[in-house]
């Protein structure tokens, strides 16, 4: 596994913005947590996106969607403490809680992620 996915970083590959390059040399040996896969769907509901089809597409391409399992939950729970003052959502917190699982590099397009990575020892790179 090269890496877990950010939904930030997923939907700047859907979208082409910057960093989809970066998302793209890493997506087909990478995978999501569904939280974060929720999370790319109602944004792009939110921005009217016909999303019939998309889950098919993005696996196509490689990209596992992996479950929220409990121990999963726990460890998002446990970070809300060290995560606070950067301001991180559950959703954020669930993709670091997927990388410390897989002990996979973690990709998003968040800068305010950088200070955890030594306190987490976990390799966060952002994607532009």
């Amino acid at each position: 596994m090269k890496a877990v996915i950010d939904a930030s970083a997923l939907l700047a590959w859907l979208h082409g913005e910057p960093g989809a390059e970066t998302v793209e040399a890493v997506l087909a040996e990478s995978a999501i947590s569904s939280v974060n896969w929720a999370e790319v769907i109602q944004k792009a509901l939110a921005r009217a996106v016909d999303i019939a089809g998309m889950h098919e597409d993005v696996t196509a391409v490689g990209l596992k969607i992996l479950s929220f399992i409990p121990e999963d939950a726990e460890r998002v729970g446990r970070l809300w403490t060290l995560t606070q003052p950067y301001g991180l959502s559950l959703g954020d917190r669930a993709c670091l809680a997927l990388g410390l699982r897989l002990a996979t590099p973690v990709l998003t397009a968040d800068r305010t992620w950088l200070p955890l990575e030594t306190a987490l020892d976990l390799s966060i790179r952002v994607i532009r």
